[in-house]
């Protein structure tokens, strides 16, 4: 019988599939006596078959839930039992939360592993996938090479914690990102178990998690160098340990796209193939811009089939790197589709891809630029929402040191795909500073689009491990990549590179540093320039399509929407401030009868001339209510970070309430040395 397809503005909704299924809810027994929360969803069938496992901190009977919904089920439709697992200490698990990928987390994970593999309806293999935390774990536990697990689809993750994660760009701070994340997971994990699903014990195994509550950021802030720290969990420690066949999927507008490029460049070609897009941190297959979307699940479904079933896909058939080159395009704060096209390359590096090096000219810069220079850099991650991307450029480039290269009108234009590299001749007055390179797309009408970017911390100019102090009133040259890029600039146009000296939030200021100066005579951009041929093989995707969404309702509520980001500026004061309502997910019903509400806001201020005034502060409100068992929690967290020339002071609150009364109470209040950071 041929499948029923419902389309809709989104993925197409399958409701009849090869299997029929049905779903349950399992506690996995540890060692210890501990219970993870796991729910499972199988096809109808006699025979054993094969385990997909994704496995998460957030919750799987609410906060994940929908996105769940749109993928297990079709899994389990295919012939796969899918699983999804609350990892220890969060949701519906037993035991008490640790601090992100740590041994616990991976030691549990091969415990998860080799209990599917024994189960009667499974045939002893495993695959595992997941987006960000899932993607990371997938990575981890591959390298840890448990033997059921045989293939991973890890998305919009990363093989580097230190350098290519939340915490740290370039060997600095992420002024955006490591305050925002570390305060949403303490609003995360302050959140209790379900009582509809992890029974009467729920208000004791919630107690028993808060008082083992420790802001990430200390730990976080502590390792300022790529230490032993973040060398744990980072899969490009050593590429080889990885033992399961990788699919890496990632999205040019996702801050982890790197992590295929190296993924694909360090792995086995027999064993590895890559996918980025033009997508934010999201699974392609959801239709959220920008798109466009792809048939994600069937993609990954000839992966699982190939290496799970045994079954000729033709899946590793494919280029070793599938990737999208965008068509030049007017700046954006959300598109909901980019121009562009599919391309293939053979191998990584690519035959297709030669650097060209373009020369800087001109007299030597001051480049001392305004510490609100980065306000137009748009949010750190992209979720699909209005605006997540950058603006227009210019403001941000008439800050920077501005060098421009004509794109011939003769020609098809300059088409690039990979990590851009430049070397700076930079004189510095200070021992530590940061230097920013942004590259852009100016159109004839002068309007600037952000193609890519990097920042390099100036102290880690000799490498991530260690803080070397910049010899006051020295020239050195100085190289950094920019993150990679599928982009084509077209005949006509100018490519920019804006240098800048600050970039705030998403780059913490340095206490001393007072600017650069930078010599051209001694600078260089080397474009990773690819030539298009005729004999480029066409690259095709199906249609997007999921299973039955959960139904989940969005009410409507009688206040205004806030705006996703605001930015004020007291004009005497000198005083920048960007409101940021991170909008993941608002209030919703769910059809188990719980009212889910959360509310965020993310403020950044500083002081246009002076590093020692950024703050960043994140509030958090969530509210957990069944209405039929009386049971009403609300969570109330704030997060704050500052500075002086020495330190960085941390303050955090939680406060949790059972109906009107408060159970849990604690404030952490701690400076951490600012020793490269």
């Amino acid at each position: 019988m041929p499948p029923t397809i419902r389309p809709t503005h989104g993925p197409a909704i399958r409701t009849d599939f090869p299997y029929e299924t049905t779903r349950e809810d399992v506690r996995i027994p540890l060692p210890g006596g501990l219970k993870l929360y796991a729910r499972v969803w199988r096809p109808v069938t006699d025979e054993p078959v094969p385990a997909l496992l994704e496995y998460l901190p957030y919750r799987l009977s609410d906060w994940t839930a929908p996105r769940d919904w749109q993928r297990h089920p079709w899994y389990a439709g295919h012939g796969y039992a899918s699983v999804r697992v609350d990892v220890r200490g969060h949701g519906n698990s037993e035991g008490v939360p640790g601090d992100e990928y740590d041994a616990t987390e991976l030691a549990d994970g091969i415990e998860v592993i080799d209990w599917l593999a024994a189960q009667p309806w499974c045939s002893g293999r495993v695959g595992m996938f997941g987006i960000s935390w899932g993607g990371f774990n997938s990575l981890q536990l591959a390298a840890l090479a448990p033997g059921p697990l045989k293939a991973i689809v890890t998305v919009c993750s990363t093989d580097d914690r230190y350098d290519n994660d939340v915490h740290y760009m370039g060997g600095s701070v992420l002024g955006v990102d490591m305050h925002a994340w570390a305060a949403t997971m303490l609003a995360f994990v302050s959140r209790p178990p379900d009582p509809v699903y992890a029974g009467e014990r729920w208000r004791e195994l919630w107690l028993n998690r808060l008082e083992a509550v420790e802001p990430f950021i200390h730990t976080w802030l502590a390792h300022q160098t790529r230490d032993a720290y973040w060398k744990h969990g980072s899969v490009c420690e050593d590429y080889s340990a990885i033992g399961a066949a990788v699919l890496a999927v990632g999205g040019w507008h996702d801050p982890y796209r790197d992590t295929v490029l190296r993924l694909v460049e360090h792995l086995d070609p027999a064993r590895v193939r890559g996918i980025i897009g033009p997508w934010s941190h999201q699974y392609p297959d959801r239709g959220l811009p920008p798109g466009p979307a792809i048939g994600f699940l069937q993609e990954t479904l000839r992966w699982w089939d190939f290496h799970l079933k045994g079954r000729d896909t033709g899946v590793m058939d494919e280029p070793l790197l599938r990737s999208w080159i965008s068509a030049s395009h007017p700046p954006a704060t959300v598109y909901p589709e980019l121009p562009g096209r599919w391309v293939g390359e053979p191998s990584w590096p690519s035959p297709n891809v030669t650097p060209q090096t373009y020369a800087f000219r001109g007299e030597p810069a001051l480049v001392d630029s305004p510490h609100q220079t980065g306000l137009d850099a748009g949010r750190f991650f992209p979720f699909g929402n209005d605006a997540d991307l950058p603006p227009d450029q210019r403001d941000e480039d008439a800050k920077s040191a501005a060098f421009e290269f004509a794109v011939g009108t003769g020609g098809p234009g300059v088409e690039i795909l990979g990590r851009p590299r430049v070397r700076l001749r930079l004189t510095v007055d200070a021992p530590a500073g940061q230097v920013i390179a942004r590259l852009c797309d100016v159109a004839p009408d002068g309007s600037s689009t952000l193609v890519t970017r990097g920042a390099l911390n100036l102290s880690a100019r000799e490498g991530r491990d260690k803080a070397v102090p910049w010899p006051e009133g020295a020239t050195e040259d100085v190289e950094f990549e920019l993150n990679g890029i599928g982009h084509t600039f077209p005949p006509g146009h100018r490519i920019r590179l804006a240098v800048s000296s600050a970039y705030w939030p998403w780059i913490w200021p340095q206490a001393a540093s007072a600017g650069f100066v930078l010599d051209p005579s001694g600078s260089v951009l080397d474009l990773p320039v690819r030539n298009p041929t005729p004999g480029d093989a066409p690259i095709a995707f199906a249609p997007a399509e999921e299973s039955e969404p959960l139904e989940v309702v969005f009410p409507e509520t009688l206040e205004p929407p806030r705006p996703e980001r605001l930015v004020t500026r007291d004009v005497a004061e000198g005083i920048w401030r960007l409101e940021v309502d991170p909008k993941y997910g608002g209030t919703r019903l769910y059809p188990d009868g719980l009212e889910f509400t959360e509310d965020a806001l993310d403020t950044y201020t500083i002081q246009e001339s002076d590093p020692l005034s950024a703050s960043a502060v994140s509030r958090w409100t969530v509210r957990l209510h069944r209405p039929e068992l009386g049971w009403d929690i609300r969570v109330e967290t704030s997060s704050e970070t500052t500075c002086d020339a020495e330190n960085f002071m941390t303050l955090n609150e939680v406060v949790c309430r059972e109906g009107e009364e408060i159970v849990f109470h604690r404030t952490w209040e701690k400076s951490i040395p600012r020793t490269a950071g």
